[in-house]
């Protein structure tokens, strides 16, 4: 397994009486763009925290980078972006950013390299309540690009971004895992399923695929993965 940076074997999460992931097994290639594809309340922020190691699990293992979800091994060795800002709304961005480069030992220069990264160099000296959601959004992803992590997790990194700004962010993306980064991104528009190099695509708890976007295409016999994603749910409709 030393191939991939993420491996999931039968993995369940409950939540109270109600089983929100169901045996889900999976595994990333290192140095990959893994795109977590399906609509809100699938289960893929569950999904994610379960690979970063905060969500509790009723059943199976996650494996990091060779250790398990959780490890305090891992702790400067994932960035993790959530759907909500992890940043102070009362500093500026380059305050609240050099506050987490010391909690993580981030090298010198770092604090500078992902605001660049992210595109908030005007934006450096801005009060972070000020920002809008697009900007919010950015700036969370430059904490989990601090200290250069060999595995990113981003949950809905591009939500709220206009169309120039996500094709900024899918370049920085492709040019991390170039670099060597392996990424988890997930998101619940279709269009960017292509960005991937390949797809978990979720509904229900499920995982319904995981394959490349073309082999998707070609399995599914539709032009694009939209429609891809709506043949397997009817296909699993049929089984049910």
């Amino acid at each position: 397994m030393t191939n991939f940076a993420v491996v999931a074997e039968g993995l369940r999460v409950r939540r109270g009486s109600r089983e929100v992931l169901h045996n889900v097994s999976f595994a990333v290639e290192r140095g990959s763009i893994t795109g977590l594809l399906g609509p809100s309340g699938c289960g893929k922020t569950t999904l994610m925290r379960s690979v970063v190691g905060v969500q509790i699990v009723a059943g199976g293992t996650v494996t990091v980078l060779g250790e398990p979800a959780g490890s305090a091994s891992l702790r400067d060795k994932i960035g993790y972006a959530t759907q909500n800002p992890s940043v102070y709304a009362d500093l500026t961005v380059t305050e609240s950013l050099r506050y987490f480069a010391a909690i993580l030992r981030a090298p010198s220069g770092d604090v500078q390299r992902v605001i660049e990264e992210v595109g908030l160099s005007t934006h450096a000296d801005h009060v972070i309540g000020e920002l809008s959601g697009g900007q919010l959004n950015r700036a969370s992803l430059a904490v989990a690009l601090l200290g250069r992590p060999e595995l990113l997790v981003l949950d809905e990194p591009t939500v709220g971004l206009d169309p120039v700004l996500r094709e900024e962010l899918w370049a920085l993306f492709h040019k991390l895992a170039d670099r060597g980064v392996t990424l988890m991104v997930s998101s619940h528009v279709m269009d960017e399923a292509a960005r991937c190099g390949r797809l978990l695509l979720m509904r229900d708890g499920y995982i319904l695929a995981d394959d490349t976007p073309d082999a998707l295409r070609t399995k599914t016999e539709t032009p694009d993965l939209e429609q891809a994603f709506l043949r397997l749910v009817r296909e699993q409709e049929a089984v049910a």
